[in-house]
């Protein structure tokens, strides 16, 4: 990337170059550029220089004395030590280089002879430059001297000073008073260490005896430290410590005079010795102290740091114990090195003008001043024409000999300045050092500077002129600098041209020419938009721009985070990616917040465009929680609120421990808005609580604060009382009282109990009470069914809660006494009928009534007059009615019901039974409707009677269409067949090779029942007689014929069509089938683009007509195995696309299982004649048996016993599900759920039954009039189908 800004670029940017003016009051430093037109002598200038003092320490390899210096002709270096000529290049120790005045000692041992202090010449022709002196100390290893220190005995009481007198050192010295194990002494208001390093006493005591006392120097500039011999000492007891009024031990006398240069730091002492210890105070007199005042070692030491002129004055310090005070007096002066007023500058002037030097300096002392002349005294080097004042020297019409080094010294005893100033005296024409010709570029509107940078003495006098014009250019808009620059103000496109900048003075004239051109400016067209985003996503700003065409080279798009450049390396490790003018932040986190400026700059313009990234994520958490104002059970929590962090905190949350019960367990006990930093909170008693708190912004939750410290709570009694109570009978004479407990902070003390009280109401006037720990109490012995008043009171050690309310309840419940009476049925259509009865008395509910339940039974079929009984059905009916609705019956049949009442206790006795009988209905499908023996021209058509025929059958209704294929089909041809024995039916004048749909209906007086429906292709001709021709019933066709092929059909099926069958229907080759005693193999070739279809076998025992179906087979398997087959029993076996039995199948055919241990051995024994005969023997006395059974049974009278135990139900035994209202319940097997609809559903069965939907709403629901309002789960079927599988129908 390019630099920010380059050379010459500055001035279109409207930033005016800062060039030297060389007039005569100029600096002297010539610039390089004037160098490079013409030679120039200078002045000799110093460069560089060592500082002072230079302090040789003795683990440095060499200590360097610098000094540098410039100047034309090269200035030559001579140094002087202690006053005296010095010359380095002589002594073969030290280390020179050429042309510099540089040299450097090496500690090689003998830095001592090199001690003192040195001043470096700098010289050429025209003068001399000097530095400051540099002072080179080698200082001597410190050292305590050695010798031998009496102990020091004194008794218990009295004062002892330990003197360290640490050796002289290159400061800063730092002293500790330790053990010979270097053990700290401990020091404290009686024992302390001075400022010079005395360790004070103000009364010693026993303990203070040891003979180890060490001092210790350290030197860290030297990195030394020194120890003193160890000192003893020793405190003699005595009966009685003296006690005495303070006395100072340090300072001495009563004032002492302190003076220190500004910007020390002021260090006063005070030390005072008696008994009790005294205590030191310090006061300014006339003022206070300031407020940076520090008061350390024990009040001993004020210190101010940095002290200013205001510091100046009076201090006092005041020791006193109880028995007097002493005093000592500090007066303290402020003091200052010298330091430059007026610093004297270095001057270019030409030749007869007068020459002004001035030097003003200040300090406290006043500094004393002194002049030179390239290193010499005034008086050294005297000039007729100069003048010395006070702070200035003055030079009457300086010549060209006048040029030399003017050096001001000022001094104090604080120290020593001195600078150097070049006098130049000398004439030149102008020189020019802009280059020529120099081409700029403006932006229209904006402003533009020509450089013309002049170098000559006397200054020059510069002007700008137009190439079209020798008139200078005048104007508002036009602006000649000092420095010579011009600068055009709004340019405009008449601007363009070349321009002449001439300089001119007494001695000649020079002049250049400059180009100014006009540039379309740069704009950027899609800034960076503000954005507020979530912490860890990518931030994204746009900027695109558009600029003048010229500089496509020179453009350059960079960009700045709150003004500094963004330093980018086109990775992801810096955080930003720049693409396509797109900058992208990834990662953000709160440091990359900040304002966003897009910079697109070319080499005359830019522009630039910003926007705000705001970071935004959850609060920090609160900070400094803090209980105040804790008065028992109530308290005030006080936070300081953490970083928002730019999504404003609406609401924090308190949460509490309790740390005694459940440790670590938090919960929230408030919620407060984000605008507080407090909560008053009120407390449970006997609690140990803890406190932390969670802000809340939009973008989630805080961390939670650090908790408070615990707070427990003073026991009270409870606040409340249970609540929830529940007043239950289980059982008749009793009464179970629940109550849902107070929690265990809710105790708000030990020793919780609950005092039940109880009374019958209405009966009694006194309580009985009963003091319990436990939330339950059962009252033994009440009444059955009788209100009670209950009420709960809880107390702790501490005392009662409030009074509680008091409820009522019952006592237990009984079973019903009574039944309902005068029940009647009114016969609503063929399946529901209307059930009223008399509601009984309340006295005889003996419970709260819960509803009334009916109860059914099927006892026969009106087509057979053999009685029979089903199981039990029942509807549950909550509430307080009189009638219901009974849905869900089989047509044309007789039925038995009871009903009963029943409470939370169970049922009631039933009532006289009423039977009542259901109109016939119309007759379910025939059964196994098939296409046996297909023609060119007649189909030979089978079935069996309907499984459940509703009615007496008069006949069949027998319906057919050709639906070959194409969208239309052929009308529907209608039969009656009004034999309801026949079985069997040739469908003739049919089309060869056609297609035909086949429906069949059973009927009975009432209408015809849903038809079950078949498909079959008639053949080209009739099939050789040796070949049986068969149809296999297909979900959408029957294929029939001997032969694999035949021709196609007349018109074609549509894509539709084409496309559901071959998705529906496995093309499956050679079915066949093969049986044992007890399963059967069924078995088939695939077709290859079936090979991973799945198919479901599907078999029926044709005696009980119970269908089972298998779970899916793939096609790709070739067989199925069915077991659990019984023994010489017929079966119906199907393969079907789908799991529902009444979907077409692909195949279908009737097998019979081999009767188990009757396999022929040598041609088997079934043929022989004694076995027939046996068989037939055993057959006969079977059916004589069951005739026998059926007269007896017939003999038994009207019902049967189960018919009995429905009408007198034992109550006592009965169970109640209390949750379950409205519920039908059946003990039989419950048939499939599903809509008996036509298998092509283009053809509505002909029920002549009245709807269910009529009596009641479609969810099975009654309303209060006695609609239904349960679930109707079924009836017993005589035959049942088992399916394994979703979306069942029955067969």
């Amino acid at each position: 990337m390019r630099p920010l800004y380059s050379p010459g670029v500055a001035c279109v940017l409207g930033v005016v170059l800062c060039l030297r003016v060389f007039s005569s009051s100029a600096a002297l430093d010539i610039p390089l550029e004037v160098l490079a037109h013409i030679n120039i002598e200078q002045l000799p200038t110093i460069m560089e220089q060592s500082s002072s003092p230079m302090i040789a320490a003795p683990f440095d390899e060499s200590f360097t004395m610098e000094c540098e210096a410039k100047g034309n002709p090269e200035p030559e270096f001579r140094w002087t030590k202690n006053g005296q000529e010095f010359d380095p290049y002589q002594d073969s120790r030290l280390r020179t280089e050429d042309g510099s005045g540089t040299f450097t000692i090496p500690n090689n041992g003998n830095l001592s002879d090199f001690q003192g202090s040195y001043r470096c010449y700098a010289s050429n022709k025209l003068g001399t430059a000097i530095t400051e002196e540099i002072e080179f100390i080698v200082p001597n290893v410190p050292k305590f001297p050695k010798e031998k220190i009496n102990p020091i005995e004194v008794e218990e009481g009295q004062s002892v000073i330990l003197e360290c007198n640490p050796p002289k050192g290159i400061p800063p010295l730092q002293i500790y008073w330790m053990t010979i194990d270097l053990q700290h002494i401990e020091q404290d208001e009686r024992v302390s260490m001075g400022l010079n390093g005395n360790l004070y006493f103000s009364n010693a005591l026993q303990k203070d005896s040891r003979r180890d006392y060490c001092c210790f120097a350290s030197f860290p500039r030297i990195r030394t430290i020194v120890q003193k011999t160890a000192m003893s000492v020793v405190v003699k007891s005595t009966n009685a410590i003296l006690e005495r009024k303070p006395r100072l031990l340090t300072p001495s006398g009563v004032k002492t005079y302190t003076h220190l240069v500004k910007g020390e730091d002021l260090l006063l002492e005070c030390i005072a010795e008696g008994f009790p210890t005294p205590n030191i105070e310090w006061v300014k007199v006339g003022d206070k102290l300031p407020d940076r005042a520090l008061l350390e070692n024990h009040g001993k030491l004020l210190t101010i740091p940095e002290v200013q002129d205001t510091d100046d004055g009076k201090y006092m310090c005041k020791a006193k114990n109880p028995h007097g005070e002493t005093t000592h007096y500090f007066h303290v002066t402020v003091e200052e090195p010298p330091r430059w007023e007026f610093e004297p500058e270095s001057q270019l002037s030409m030749i007869g003008t007068d020459v002004l030097i001035k030097c003003a300096v200040t300090g406290n002392p006043k500094p004393t001043v002194s002049w030179k002349v390239n290193g010499l005294s005034l008086n050294d080097v005297p000039a007729s024409n100069r003048r010395v004042f006070d702070d200035k020297i003055v030079l009457r019409s300086a010549t060209s000999s006048d040029s030399a080094v003017y050096q001001c010294e000022a001094s104090n005893r604080h120290g020593t300045i001195l600078a150097n100033a070049n006098i130049m005296i000398m004439n030149l024409r102008p020189v020019i050092v802009t280059e020529d010709s120099q081409q700029y570029s403006a932006i229209e509107g904006k402003g533009v500077v020509l450089n013309c940078k002049v170098f000559s003495s006397p200054p020059s006098t510069i002007s700008w002129s137009r190439e079209d014009s020798a008139d200078p250019v005048k104007g508002e808009r036009f602006s000649v600098h000092e420095n010579g620059s011009l600068e055009i103000h709004k340019i405009e496109r008449d601007d363009v041209g070349e321009y002449s900048c001439i300089a001119k003075n007494t001695e000649g004239s020079s002049a250049i020419t400059a180009n100014l051109d006009i540039k379309d400016p740069t704009r950027i067209i899609d800034p960076p938009q503000d954005q507020r985003i979530l912490i860890g996503t990518t931030a994204q700003f746009s900027c695109q721009a558009r600029f003048d065409s010229s500089f496509s080279r020179d453009f350059d798009v960079f960009w700045l985070k709150d003004g500094i450049v963004i330093a980018l390396n086109e990775t992801e490790d810096s955080g930003y990616l720049v693409e396509d003018g797109v900058l992208q932040i990834i990662n953000v986190s709160f440091r990359d917040q900040g304002r966003y400026s897009c910079v697109a700059r070319t080499p005359v313009d830019q522009d630039i465009a910003s926007a705000q990234l705001i970071v935004l994520d959850v609060p920090d958490a609160p900070e400094d929680l803090m209980l105040s104002e804790d008065y028992g059970r109530s308290a005030k929590l006080k936070w300081i609120p953490g970083d928002d962090h730019n999504s404003t905190t609406s609401e924090f949350i308190i949460e509490f421990e309790d740390s005694q019960r459940e440790p670590g367990n938090w919960r929230e006990v408030l919620r407060i808005p984000g605008n507080h930093a407090s909560a008053s909170l009120k407390l449970h008693g006997h609690v140990e609580y803890r406190f932390r708190v969670k802000a809340v912004n939009a973008i989630g939750k805080s961390r939670p604060s650090e908790p408070t410290e615990s707070y427990k709570t003073p026991a009270t009694a409870p606040d409340k009382n249970p609540e929830n109570i529940k007043i239950e009978g289980h059982l008749p004479h009793e009464m179970d009282i629940n109550w849902e407990p107070l929690t265990p902070i809710e105790h708000n003390g030990p020793g919780l109990e609950y005092k039940v009280s109880y009374r019958q109401q209405g009966v009694e006037d006194n309580w009985h009470e009963h003091v319990v720990k436990r939330h339950s109490f059962v009252v033994k012995n009440t009444p059955t069914f009788v209100p009670y008043e209950i009420k709960i009171h809880a107390r702790n050690h501490q005392g009662w809660a409030p009074e509680p309310k008091v409820i009522m309840g019952y006592s237990g419940e009984d079973f019903p006494s009574a039944a309902p009476d005068d029940v009647a049925v009114d016969v609503m259509n063929n399946t529901a009928v209307k059930v009223s009865w008399t509601r009984v008395h309340k006295d005889k509910l003996r419970g709260h009534l819960g509803g009334y339940r009916v109860n059914w039974w099927r006892l026969r079929s009106l087509l057979d007059s053999r009685r029979f009984h089903e199981d039990k059905h029942t509807l549950t009916f909550p509430g307080d009615r009189g009638h219901a609705l009974i849905p869900g019956l089989r047509p044309f049949s007789e039925y038995s019901l009871i009903v009963m009442a029943f409470n939370s206790r169970g049922n009631g006795p039933g009532s006289h039974a009423v039977n009542f009988r259901t109109p016939e209905g119309v007759p379910d499908r025939p059964s196994a409707f098939r296409a046996v023996d297909i023609q060119k021209h007649s189909v030979s058509l089978s079935w069996a009677r309907p499984i459940e025929a509703h009615g007496l059958l008069v006949g069949f209704l027998l319906q057919y269409q050709m639906i070959n294929d194409t969208e239309e089909v052929g009308p529907l041809l209608t039969i009656n067949i009004s034999n309801p024995e026949s079985s069997k039916w040739l469908l003739q004048d049919l089309e060869p090779v056609s297609k035909y749909k086949l429906y069949m209906r059973a009927c009975t007086r009432v209408g015809c029942g849903p038809a079950a429906s078949e498909e079959c292709t008639t053949s080209t001709e009739a099939p050789s007689p040796e070949v049986p021709t068969r149809c296999f019933s297909m979900s959408m066709f029957s294929s029939c014929g001997k032969s694999t092929t035949r021709s196609p059909p007349s018109t074609t099926r549509s894509r539709a069509t084409n496309a559901t069958l071959s998705s529906l229907v496995p093309a499956l080759l050679n079915v066949s089938s093969s049986v044992s005693h007890n399963f059967a193999n069924i078995s088939w070739i695939p077709g290859s683009a079936q090979k991973d279809s799945e198919l479901y076998v599907a078999y029926m025992n044709n005696r009980k007509g119970n269908w089972k179906i298998s779970e899916p087979v793939n096609a790709s398997k070739t067989f199925h195995v069915i077991e659990g087959l019984e023994p010489g029993t017929e079966y119906t076996v199907r393969l079907m696309a789908k799991n529902w039995v009444d979907n077409s199948s692909i195949f279908e055919d009737v097998i019979r299982t081999k009767a188990k241990g009757l396999a022929s051995i040598h041609g088997g024994i079934s043929n022989q004649s004694w076995f027939i005969g046996l068989m037939c023997a055993v057959a006969l006395l079977t059916l004589t048996l069951l005739i026998a059974c059926f007269v007896n049974r017939n003999k038994g009278g009207k019902y049967s016993v189960k018919e009995k135990e429905d009408l007198h139900p034992d109550v006592e035994s009965q169970g109640m599900n209390d949750d379950t209202f409205c519920e039908y319940s059946d003990n039989d097997e419950k048939p499939l759920k599903g809509s008996l609809h036509s298998h092509s559903g283009d053809i509505k069965p002909a029920d002549s039954g009245d709807s269910l939907v009529d009596y009641g709403d479609e969810e099975g629901q009654f309303n209060e009039d006695g609609s239904f309002i349960g679930e109707y789960a079924g009836r017993k079927e005589r035959a049942s189908v088992e399916i394994k599988g979703t979306g069942q129908t029955a067969a």
